[in-house]
C-alpha cells in the first residue's frame, strides 16, 4: 500500500511540476514501465526527436540515452533539452568517433558515408547522411550510383542492409551488445512453446536470428506491426522494455521476449525519482555546440529528405 501511495504522490509532482516549467516529456520504448507511465509521449529515438521539434514546450525531459538528447537538441537547438541521467550512454555510440569516421573517408575517398542515428552529435557531424533502422534500405538505395558506401557503426544492421539492397557496403565493427545477448537457440525455445507465434526481431540482431524472424523491424514498426497483424501471440527478439508497450496497445494479444538476456543497463537508468529532480532544478541540460550542429543536421535533414 506504501508503495502504492508513494508512486501515485511522485506522479502528482511530476505532474504538478511539467504544468509548472512547460515542460513535455519523452520516453524511448525501452525504458521502465514506470517512467512510461508518466512520459506524454513514448517511441523510438528518431520519432521521439521529431516530436520535440513539433511540440510547442519550453523544457523537454528526454528519458532514454544520451546520444538520443543530442539528435534532439540538434533538431530543436532554441529549446531546454534535459535528460534525468546524463551517465546512459549507448555502448554501440561509443564504438567509433568522429576521427574514426575520417580515417574511413581517407581510406575510401570517393564513398558516401551513411550513419545509423545511434552516434554522437560529433560522428554525425562527419555523415554524408543519416539513417534510422527504419529507413536504412531507403537511404542505402537513394545512392546507387555512388562507387561505395560506409555504414557505421553497427555491423549487423549493414549487415541486414547490404542483403536488402544487394549492395556490398563498407562497414565498422560496432554492435548493440543487448542485441547480440539474443541467439538462434533462443527463437527455437519460444517457438517451441509458442509454435502459432509470429516472430519479429530488430535488424541490430545476428543475423542468424534475423533469418528466423517473420519480421525485422525498428521498435515503432514493431508497435505497428503489433496492432496490424492477426497472429494472437508474438515473439519480440529485442530490448524487453518494449514488451511493456505493446501489451499495454494490444489489450487482446500476448507479447514474449525471444530472451530475458536482452536488458539495456542503460536504458534502465532513468526513474520517477529522476524525473522528478530533473524538473525541479531542469538539470542536467544536453546542448550541441552550433558548430556541431550545424553540421550534424545536413546529414539528418538529407536522411528526411529521402524518407
Amino acid at each position: 500500500m506504501f508503495r502504492k501511495l508513494f508512486k501515485f504522490g511522485l506522479e502528482g509532482k511530476i505532474k504538478e511540476l511539467k504544468k509548472k516549467r512547460a515542460a513535455v516529456i519523452l520516453a524511448h520504448n525501452y525504458q521502465l514501465p514506470e517512467v512510461q507511465d508518466v512520459a506524454d509521449y513514448r517511441g523510438d529515438s528518431l520519432e521521439l526527436s521529431r516530436i520535440a521539434a513539433k511540440i510547442d514546450a519550453k523544457v523537454i525531459i528526454f528519458c532514454g540515452v544520451y546520444f538520443m538528447a543530442e539528435t534532439a537538441s540538434i533538431l530543436c537547438p532554441d529549446k531546454k533539452i534535459i535528460m534525468p541521467d546524463t551517465s546512459a550512454g549507448c555502448p554501440m555510440a561509443n564504438m567509433i568517433t568522429a576521427e574514426d569516421v575520417r580515417n574511413l573517408r581517407k581510406e575510401h575517398p570517393r564513398a558516401i558515408v551513411v550513419g545509423y542515428v545511434n552516434t554522437s552529435a560529433e560522428v554525425k557531424a562527419e555523415l554524408d547522411v543519416c539513417c534510422t533502422s527504419t529507413n536504412a534500405v531507403a537511404v542505402v538505395n537513394a545512392f546507387k550510383d555512388a562507387k561505395e558506401i560506409i555504414f557505421i557503426p553497427d555491423k549487423y544492421l549493414a549487415d541486414y542492409v547490404s542483403k536488402k539492397t544487394g549492395r556490398k557496403l563498407i562497414s565498422w565493427n560496432g554492435f548493440c551488445p543487448t542485441h547480440v545477448q539474443i541467439l538462434p537457440e533462443d527463437i527455437k525455445k519460444e517457438k517451441k512453446f509458442h509454435p502459432k507465434a509470429k516472430v519479429i526481431v530488430h535488424p541490430e540482431c545476428l543475423p542468424e536470428v534475423v533469418a528466423m524472424a517473420d519480421a525485422a523491424l525498428s521498435t515503432s514498426k514493431m508497435g505497428q506491426f503489433a496492432k496490424e497483424t492477426s497472429a494472437k501471440e508474438i515473439i519480440v527478439g529485442t530490448e524487453v522494455g518494449i514488451i511493456y508497450r505493446l501489451k499495454r496497445d494490444n489489450l487482446d494479444k500476448e507479447f514474449y521476449p525471444a530472451s530475458e538476456r536482452a536488458v539495456c543497463p542503460n536504458m534502465k537508468r532513468t526513474t520517477q525519482e529522476k524525473i522528478l529532480w530533473s524538473l525541479q532544478e531542469l538539470k542536467e541540460e544536453v546542448r550541441v555546440s552550433a558548430d556541431i550542429r550545424c553540421r550534424a543536421i545536413k546529414a539528418i535533414d538529407k536522411m528526411l529528405k529521402i524518407f
